[in-house]
This record gives C-alpha cells, structure tokens and sequence, in this order.
C-alpha cells in the first residue's frame, strides 16, 4: 500500500503541485502583499473608491488570503492525520485554479458572478477536506471541517451586502470568528508541541504544560465569546465573555512557557501570534463595555492583522522549512519576517488611538504588513517552487 512519504517521493510532476502548502502559500502571501496596498490607494484617492473599499478589504482578507493559508495547511497536515494519499498533482492545480479565479473575479465588479466564483472555492475545498476525513475516520478533527463549513457559508453573507448589509457584516463577522477559533484549536496543538519538542532538545526543564480540561475551558469560553460577538456585537454580555476568554486565553499561553523559547524566533514566533489572539479577544471586550478605555477597531485589527497575520507566517514558515527538508531554525532574514508583520500590526491596532495621524500610521502599518510577505515570497519562493534547495544564511 503507498504511503503518504512515497506519494511525494514519486511524483514527478512540477514541483509546486506536489505538495498543497507549495502553491496555496506562495499565492496567499502575493496577494496578501498586493491587496493591503491596492486597499491603502484605494482610501488615500489612488483607486475607486467605489470598488476597493472597506468591504472589499475586509473580504480579500478574510475569505482571500486566509482560505488560501487554511488550505495549504489542510491539504498538508490532513494526509499526517488520516492517513490518506494527500491531494497532488491535477486535482491540486484545479483546487489552486478555484482559489485564483476568485481573486480575480472580485478585482473586477460584477456582484452575482463575482460571488459565484468566489464562494465555490471553500464549498468544494470543504468536500475535499470531509472526504480525507470522513474516509479516514478523523474523528478528532471533525471540529476542523464544521469550522470550514462555517467559513465557507459565512463568505456567501459576504457577498449579500446588495441585498442586506447587516447579513454581509455578519458573514464578516462570523469568519472572523471561525479563523479565531481554528487559530485557537489548531495552535492549542502545534504550539504547545513545537515549544516542547525544541526544548527537549535544548534539554531544558519543565516542559510546557500538557493539555487539560483548562484548555478545554478556554476553547468553550471563547468559542461562546466569539458567537456571541459574531451575533450580538453590542451587548454587554459579549464584552464580558470577550474579556473572559482573552483572560483564559493568556494564562493558557502563560502555561506554554514561549518566553523560554526566545532563542529560537521560529518557536517564540508561535508565542506571539497566540498572544495577538489573546489581546485580540481581551481588547475587543473591553471596547464594548462601557469604560471607554480602546475602539473598536483595536480589537479587531489585533484579531486580524495581529492573530492570523502573525499566526499563519508563524506556520508558513515553519512548515515550508520542515516540508523541503530545511533545519528548523529561523535565519536573521526568517526573522525579519516576523519583525516586520509585528510592527505593522502593532501600527494598525494602535493607529485609531491617533486619530490625527491616523493616515501616516495606517500607511506606515500597510507597508510593514505588507512588506512581511513581500519578504516570505523573496526568501522563501526557492524553497516552494523546487526540490531541495537551500535558504542561504
């Protein structure tokens, strides 16, 4: 029976095909690199207006950039846990074809034909992912295909603002929502994992805390704040639980020890992307309750600029080393990735406290953000586009 391992060893198409994270984050980070910009001109004057507006931004990021990230990662961590050949080859090139056409067909206005490009991406993606997992018999990651499911309906609502635009910012909502709860589900394993596997070979002690019922609280907790969120945005009840989750959250971090991992940037790096989650759920409470202390705004960019930029370069980067064959050690020019997509989200999460400079800040935090990517593809498209080469330090 063909394993896994030799269904990549033999083959023989091009490369990027042959294993799903190759092209799906090659192109989200490309477009993650020009949609914050084509956005930017777009507010500054540049650009219509009409078109590459707020919502526009909102959906290429959400429904764009991080479908694209979710389905690298999927089609490459779902074959480990099934068990099953992954998908390679020319069911990959249809799937990355899927993916572009969407990008393409929301360039260009056209409200019905646009939209039926653009969702059908995640609806034969899910079918995709339910097949490895339900042939497999993955019981454990079945709350990885609801939340795909989730996602993949939440970007329809998208697409109705014509029609209603409360249930299109509730569809935004409620994908935000989802990538929260997977970065919370999916980094609950593999930060944790990473931390204690590079500590082990550092041979230090004590070793991050293992899972317990604790984390399982913080999940419910958060999963509960972020419904509440994507449904009631308002209510005093969705601050608390908010605040409540971001409180879990951190201690659950705290319990990972990342601050011993500041040796390695490739590790501390995952620590950072779930802290951005933490303050994400924490600030974005505490700018319901009635204090007055952040906006709204802080919040969600910490959740989205923050939490899944951070995050998704954390596991793009890791995995396109561990998948060639690279050592897993983040170079000075890995390293800038992460300084860089830091500072621009830090820029845009504070930039509302500024409302005088708020221009300069938004420009200054887009070309940081940006410019994290920009870097990925210059550093890491030798690695992605052939076999076994290696990153020059």
């Amino acid at each position: 029976m063909t394993t896994t391992a030799e269904r990549y060893r033999t083959y023989q198409g091009p490369a990027i095909f042959s294993m799903g994270f190759r092209p799906f984050f090659l192109l989200a980070a490309l477009w993650a690199a020009l949609a914050v910009p084509i956005w930017v001109a777009a507010f500054s004057g540049w650009l219509p207006a009409d078109h590459f507006n707020r919502d526009w931004h909102a959906h290429e990021m959400v429904f764009g950039y991080l479908s694209g990230v979710i389905a690298g990662f999927l089609l490459t961590a779902v074959p480990n846990w099934t068990g099953r050949l992954p998908v390679t080859g020319a069911p990959l090139m249809g799937l990355v074809a899927l993916w572009c056409a969407g990008r393409l067909a929301m360039l260009a206005p056209g409200f019905v034909v646009a939209a039926v490009i653009d969702a059908s991406f995640l609806f034969v993606f899910a079918l995709v992912i339910a097949r490895e997992i339900i042939s497999g018999r993955n019981v454990r990651n079945v709350p990885v295909l609801a939340l795909l499911s989730v996602l993949a309906i939440a970007n329809v609502l998208s697409h109705l603002r014509a029609l209603d635009p409360d249930l299109a910012l509730l569809g935004e909502r409620i994908g935000i929502a989802v990538v929260s709860m997977l970065v919370a589900l999916i980094g609950g394993r593999i930060v944790p994992s990473f931390t204690r596997n590079w500590m082990a070979k550092q041979r230090m002690t004590p070793e991050p805390a293992a899972p317990s019922r604790f984390d399982a609280v913080a999940l419910g907790t958060g999963a509960v704040a972020l419904g509440l969120w994507a449904t009631a945005p308002t209510y005093y009840a969705t601050g608390l639980m908010l605040t409540l989750a971001g409180v879990l959250h951190l201690a659950r971090l705290a319990r990972w020890q990342g601050w011993r991992a500041q040796a390695e940037p490739l590790v501390l790096v995952l620590h950072a992307g779930y802290l951005w989650l933490c303050l994400g759920l924490l600030v974005s409470g505490l700018a319901i309750l009635p204090l007055g202390v952040v906006p709204v705004a802080s919040g969600l960019h910490a959740l989205t600029a923050g939490a899944f930029g951070v995050m998704t370069l954390a596991v793009m980067t890791r995995a396109s080393l561990g998948h060639t064959g690279q050592p897993l050690t983040a170079s000075p020019r890995i390293s800038a990735i992460y300084w860089l997509v830091n500072l621009g989200a830090a820029l845009r999460a504070i930039s509302p406290l500024f409302p005088d400079i708020y221009t300069h800040m938004l420009a200054i935090s887009a070309l940081a953000w940006s410019g994290a990517f920009v870097w990925f593809v210059i550093v890491y498209a030798p690695l992605l586009l052939r076999r076994r080469v290696t990153i020059s330090r």
